[in-house]
C-alpha cells in the first residue's frame, strides 16, 4: 500500500534528481498530524543533511519584514498610506507610501545604487539612504507591479527606527521568539548547507561565495530550516491556530495582507501580490500564500494553504534547496500541499445540532430577492449568513454582526458586500417585510426596481 508519505517523499526525490540539486530539505506542517520532513542529498560540507540543516531563504525574508510593518500599523506607529519619508530622513523618494512599497507597486528600482550583484557588497544603512538620490523611479507609483529589494530594505529600516533597535533585533524579539522559530536567524550557524551553482553541461557543482546583505537584510538575509519555514507558512495561512492570542499579529491583519493588491502578470492571472505576500490561486477556490526566495547557491519556497476540501488547519509547506538553478524547488511546495490534501485530507468534523436562531430573527430566515436574484438567509454557527441561491458550494457566505445600539441593523463582516449595512424593516406586527443590504432592497418575492411584485401581478 502506497502511503501519502511515500507519495510526498517520492516527489521530493524526483525534484532533487531532476533539478540536480545537491541538497533538498522539505517539511509539511499541519495541525492534525505530526510534522513531516524529508531530506535528499548532502550538505556539501562536513555536516550531515537532516531536517535541522540550515539553508538561506532569500526573499522569504520579506514576509517577516512585512509582518513587522503591519505590527507597527496595528499599534499606531505608522499608517499604510504614510509616505516613507515620514519615518526616514531621505534625500529622494520619500513620498512613496508604505502600502506601495509593501505591494511592490511604488515604481522604485529593483536594487540599491551600484552593481551589488557584481561585487556582492551591499551598502550599509548610511550608504543605502544617501544613495537614494541616485536611484530611479522606474515607473509611476501605482502603475503596476515591479519587484524591489530596495523598497523592502527601506521598510525594514523604518521598522527598526520606530522600535528603537536594529531590524534583526526587532525581528528576533517580536516574531521569531513568540512563534518558536528557534532555527531562523540572520547568520548560517554551524548546521548550514553549502550553496552551489550546478553547471549546465556537466555534473560539476561549484560553491557560491557567502554574501552578507547589509542594509538590504530586510529583503533577503535570513537563514532557516524546512521545519521552521513550514511552521511560518502555516502561520501566514492560519494565524489563529499558531498564535491564538494574536501576540504576533491579529488574524484580521493577516487577512488584510493576503488580499490581492496587484497581479504579477497582466496576461496570465496565475499569481498576485498582497502586502508582502505572494498569492498563488489553486483549483477549487484554494489559495497558497507565502513567498519564494533566491540567493547565490540557494532557492526556497514557503507556502501555506487556505480553503478547499481536505485542507487541514495550520497547513504549511517549505522546500529549501542548495542550488541557485534548481527551479524545481519553486513548484514543489504547491504539489506537496495539494497531494497531502487529496490523499490525506483533514478529518471531516461531524455536524451537531446547535442553538436556534434568536427569536427576533427567525422570521427573516429563508429566501429573499434582491436585484432580481434569489438569496438565502440562514442562521449557522451563531451568526446570520446569506448566500446567493445559485452560489457554488465552495463560495463563502456573507456573514453579519449586530451593530451595537441599533436594533435591526447589522454590519457585513465577511463575504459579499463586506463592510456594508443590512437594515431590517418590520410591519406593525413586528414581522420583517423588507430588508436593505448595501442600500439595495430585498423582498420576499421578485420585484422590479419600481416595486412591482411579479407574483402578485400574475
Amino acid at each position: 500500500m502506497i502511503t501519502v508519505h511515500d507519495r510526498l517523499g517520492r516527489m521530493v526525490r524526483q525534484a532533487q534528481a531532476h533539478g540536480r540539486i545537491p541538497a533538498v530539505s522539505a517539511a509539511l506542517h499541519r495541525a492534525d498530524r505530526p510534522l513531516w520532513t524529508c531530506t535528499v542529498g548532502g550538505t556539501g560540507n562536513d555536516t550531515a543533511l537532516g531536517p535541522e540543516s540550515v539553508f538561506r531563504i532569500g526573499s522569504v525574508t520579506k514576509t517577516f519584514t512585512a509582518v513587522l510593518a503591519m505590527q507597527c500599523r496595528d499599534e499606531g506607529l505608522l499608517d499604510l498610506d504614510d509616505p516613507i519619508g515620514r519615518h526616514l530622513d531621505l534625500p529622494a523618494h520619500g513620498e512613496l507610501t508604505v502600502r506601495r512599497l509593501l505591494s511592490h507597486t511604488a515604481g522604485l528600482q529593483r536594487e540599491p545604487h551600484g552593481d551589488v550583484w557584481d561585487s556582492l557588497r551591499a551598502p550599509d544603512v548610511g550608504e543605502l539612504l544617501a544613495d537614494l538620490a541616485r536611484v530611479e523611479r522606474v515607473l509611476p507609483s501605482g502603475r503596476r507591479y515591479h519587484y524591489s529589494n530596495l523598497g523592502m530594505a527601506l521598510l525594514g529600516e523604518a521598522v527598526a527606527r520606530l522600535r528603537g533597535g536594529t531590524w534583526a533585533e526587532v525581528l528576533a524579539e517580536r516574531v521569531l521568539a513568540p512563534l518558536g522559530l528557534t532555527a531562523t536567524g540572520t547568520t548560517p550557524g554551524d548546521r548550514a548547507a553549502t550553496g552551489f551553482l550546478v553547471d549546465a553541461y556537466s555534473d560539476e557543482a561549484r560553491p557560491e561565495p557567502p554574501a552578507d546583505f547589509g542594509a538590504v537584510a530586510p529583503a533577503a538575509q535570513l537563514w532557516s530550516t524546512a521545519p521552521d519555514m513550514a511552521r511560518w507558512a502555516a502561520f501566514l495561512a492560519d494565524p489563529a491556530a499558531l498564535d491564538p492570542a494574536g501576540a504576533v499579529l491579529a488574524p484580521a491583519t493577516l487577512d488584510e495582507m493576503r488580499w490581492p493588491l496587484t497581479t504579477t502578470d497582466e496576461t496570465l492571472w496565475a499569481g498576485g501580490f498582497g502586502l508582502g505576500l505572494i498569492l498563488v490561486p489553486q483549483p477549487e477556490r484554494v489559495m497558497h500564500v507565502g513567498h519564494d526566495g533566491a540567493m547565490p547557491g540557494f532557492l526556497a519556497a514557503v507556502y501555506g494553504r487556505r480553503g478547499g476540501d481536505g485542507t487541514a488547519g495550520a497547513m504549511g509547506c517549505a522546500v529549501l534547496g542548495s542550488s541557485g538553478t534548481g527551479v524545481e524547488v519553486f513548484e514543489l511546495p504547491h504539489r506537496l500541499l495539494a497531494t497531502a490534501a487529496e490523499h490525506d485530507p483533514a478529518d471531516v468534523e461531524p455536524w451537531r445540532p446547535g442553538a436556534p436562531a434568536p427569536e427576533h430573527l427567525r422570521g427573516l430566515l429563508g429566501r429573499w430577492w434582491g436585484e432580481g436574484f434569489e438569496y438565502v438567509f440562514a442562521w449557522h454557527d451563531g451568526a446570520l449568513r446569506a448566500r446567493g441561491a445559485d452560489d457554488p458550494a465552495g463560495k463563502p457566505p456573507a456573514v453579519f454582526a449586530p451593530v451595537p445600539d441599533r436594533p435591526d441593523v447589522f454590519r457585513t463582516v465577511a463575504g459579499r458586500e463586506v463592510g456594508e449595512l443590512l437594515r431590517l424593516t418590520r410591519d406593525e406586527r413586528g414581522a420583517v417585510v423588507r430588508m436593505h443590504w448595501a442600500t439595495y432592497r430585498f423582498t420576499r418575492h421578485q420585484e422590479t426596481f419600481e416595486g412591482y411584485d411579479f407574483r402578485a401581478g400574475s
